[in-house]
């Protein structure tokens, strides 16, 4: 799941619905994969950024090879995306815990900026998802092999969308924000582990 690129595309072998995605190692494959996306605006990102670092948007041909160019004279690999217009800056932060949602949160972009992340100075709020959101969410998990994860969801046009899978998602922020104790129930989540090791 620390690979943006290879959980896609595990992702998408399996039937979860993620946004249009190609990896790019060159002005001719950024050429191909804008065809294939209908053009600019697109989203870039390195395959192994966190926290928004390394996700950018590129408005035309000329800024995305420029973008594509700058991360790849740096070694980055990069992941090319569409771009999502319909979600106007907002996604899902969903936290899955062994299986079960424990807590989620809708993030806004603030003006200016595309991304939503928290750290970036997003702001967010307490939300129910849908059934949906929150099925997406916890398969994705699963297929993925995680006991937790931070699942990330976009609304299109076509339905939610699974962004991003976090590995470590970090806390502060969503605990904040909804009120729940996550770190309590990850604590209570890994005493039950322990016991069930132990009667082995």
């Amino acid at each position: 799941a620390r690979d943006k690129w290879q959980t896609l595309q595990i992702l998408a072998q399996k039937g979860i619905a993620v946004p249009r995605s190609f990896s790019v190692d060159s002005s001719t494959a950024l050429d191909l994969a804008l065809e294939k996306l209908g053009g600019a605006p697109v989203i870039i990102k390195s395959i192994n950024g966190t926290q928004g670092l390394g996700v950018m948007i590129a408005e035309s041909r000329r800024s995305a090879l420029a973008m594509v160019e700058s991360l790849i004279s740096m070694g980055q690999s990069i992941l090319l995306q569409e771009f999502i217009e319909e979600s106007e800056g907002t996604d899902y932060r969903i936290i899955v815990l062994n299986g079960k949602v424990v807590a989620a949160m809708k993030r806004k972009s603030t003006l200016g900026d595309f991304r939503s992340n928290v750290h970036r100075g997003g702001s967010s709020e307490k939300t129910e998802i849908s059934i949906e959101a929150s099925r997406i969410a916890q398969v994705a998990a699963r297929i993925l092999g995680l006991k937790m994860a931070g699942v990330d969801v976009v609304l299109s046009k076509r339905g939610p969308l699974v962004l991003e899978v976090n590995p470590s998602p970090g806390l502060e922020g969503i605990e904040k924000t909804t009120g729940a104790n996550v770190a309590r129930e990850c604590i209570l989540f890994l005493e039950q582990q322990m016991k069930k090791d132990k009667l082995r």
